[in-house]
């Protein structure tokens, strides 16, 4: 049984969802859920083994997201980012993420949201942990759509390819601009320069290696030939 004290019943198209699931979908980690619900200002249903679960129309609700009209479907994801913590201190990525919920209420009403996967880290870098897990959704066709700002939040190159890929697993990627913000070109510049950077390091690197390689190899043979001299030298005196 699942004791509910201050609900009287479920909507029919409502369901409980575990605190995890909930903490993706808002981007809370699960303590500040348990705060929120010990403050009251998000309250969870606690099951008889005093397991915390949350309505999705109460999460719905804390998004922004309209509860009427609701309809069981594939879910769809958020994916947000930024390039520099710098960015993400003044809010830049707090903003990056209103607008797209606030996207997703207007456009998408009747959909549910998978999960918010917000990051920073650059455009050009292949390793973000939170691309990875889009990715992971798509592959195993846990989503049906995916919201992004414009395309370079997903990837600075090859955009084509992930259109390709997500579609040939039944996913859209609905982008809110076509044209980039002219701030984003300094961006654009801080990402180049991140990649000329790297590959400098990677030449100077080289070279460095080189070099010791050749120092370590000239000292050897100034060791044996200093070991041979030192030979001769005994072979006079004896």
């Amino acid at each position: 049984m699942i004791d509910t004290p201050t609900r009287t019943f479920i909507k029919p198209l409502d369901r409980l969802i575990a605190i995890r699931e909930a903490s993706t979908m808002l981007g809370l980690s699960i303590k500040q859920l348990r705060d929120l619900d010990n403050s009251g200002k998000l309250r969870a249903v606690k099951t008889e083994g005093k397991h915390r679960r949350y309505l999705l129309s109460d999460i719905h609700a804390r998004m922004g997201i309209p509860a009427t009209g609701l309809i069981e479907q594939l879910p769809i994801a958020v994916y947000c980012r930024v390039s520099s913590h710098d960015q993400k201190q003044k809010g830049d990525l707090d903003r990056q993420k209103l607008r797209l919920l606030e996207h997703c209420a207007k456009n998408n009403p009747t959909s549910r949201i998978a999960c918010i996967l917000d990051e920073v880290g650059s455009g050009m870098n292949d390793a973000r942990p939170k691309l990875h897990q889009l990715l992971k959704l798509v592959f195993e066709r846990k989503i049906n759509k995916v919201i992004i700002e414009h395309k370079d939040r997903l990837s600075r190159f090859n955009y084509k390819i992930f259109k390709v890929f997500f579609e040939s697993h039944g996913v859209t990627i609905e982008c809110l601009e076509e044209r980039l913000p002219k701030s984003f070109e300094d961006e654009l510049v801080d990402d180049m320069l991140t990649l000329m950077a790297s590959f400098s390091s990677k030449i100077y690197g080289k070279r460095g290696a080189a070099n010791r390689k050749k120092v370590t190899e000239a000292t050897c043979v100034n060791t044996l030939a200093a070991q041979e001299h030192l030979n001769k030298m005994k072979e006079k005196i004896s």
